[in-house]
């Protein structure tokens, strides 16, 4: 994990933000992965939602087919995977902008540094 670490603090900067100053929509991305890897929930939400909710939605279909397997019934899961694609996509659209809005128009950002 050190190494990780290392390579997160070595500068790596995003193109888009330094470029405009505002953030891209993946601006958090990396934080909310060692957040969650230190156990830091609220944190990684606050990064970048999209990440948990990634983790969340792996967990569940594990959970989901295993029982479908277990009970031998054939489940169509292209309309479910669907709609996780969509409110993922959503995540990361009102992440976006709330971010954004949160920088420009309140001068809050969101995006601390990573501890």
């Amino acid at each position: 994990m050190n190494w990780l670490m290392n390579l997160y603090r070595s500068g790596l900067s995003c193109m888009f933000h330094t470029l405009t100053g505002l953030y891209c929509p993946g601006c958090g991305g990396t934080r909310a992965v060692l957040s969650l890897i230190k156990g830091d929930l609220r944190m990684s939400v606050q990064y970048h939602p999209l990440v948990p909710y990634t983790v969340f939605i792996i967990l569940l279909e594990i959970i989901l087919r295993a029982a479908y397997k277990r009970t031998g019934r054939f489940v169509d899961h292209k309309k479910r995977v669907r709609i996780f694609i969509l409110a993922g996509a959503a995540i990361v659209v009102v992440n976006w902008f709330f971010k954004n809005y949160m920088l420009v128009f309140q001068g809050v950002d969101l995006l601390p540094a990573f501890k």
